[in-house]
């Protein structure tokens, strides 16, 4: 479990700039997160913020200053209830600002996509949606990022 929430980070934390250039705007950034999707903050830092969701749900936050940020949502299972869905989008829209329509379609795209692939991504209004699924000893695992591609 630790190895696949090491590998979201990574992907995450990709576009992050450093803790310094982060530090100003990722409390504003956690403080949306958590008012929008009223997940309850498990662990931050100057650039990074893990929220406990509900019942095996997390998401991650990823600040990198304006327009560079990411969230991620994880689910242990195979098939994440539309809770999931709707928990991704509102962390999603907090941190881009991306009509929540539009991400919900981005990520049941990239979602089933994933299903076939393993890991898919859909570009939607200046960001990426990217998911991918696992199975795993410990049972499947469901990840989905939406990552601000910057100066989009």
């Amino acid at each position: 479990m630790r190895s696949t929430l090491a590998l979201l980070l990574a992907l995450l934390l990709a576009l992050a700039a450093s803790p310094a250039m982060a530090e100003d705007s990722c409390t504003d950034l956690i403080d949306r997160v958590q008012r929008a999707t009223s997940a309850t903050v498990a662990e931050r830092s100057a650039d990074f913020a893990r929220f406990e969701a509900g019942p095996q749900t997390s998401l991650t936050l990823s600040c990198a200053g304006a327009n560079a940020s990411s969230v991620g949502a994880q689910y242990k299972g195979e098939t994440p209830p539309e809770a999931y869905d709707t928990l991704f989008v509102q962390a999603g829209h907090a941190i881009t600002g991306i009509a929540p329509d539009r991400l919900r379609d981005a990520t049941r795209q990239a979602r089933a996509s994933a299903q076939d692939k393993r890991h898919s991504t859909v570009e939607v209004d200046g960001a990426r949606v990217t998911c991918a699924f696992m199975r795993k000893e410990q049972g499947p695992l469901t990840l989905c990022a939406v990552i601000q591609r910057p100066g989009a």
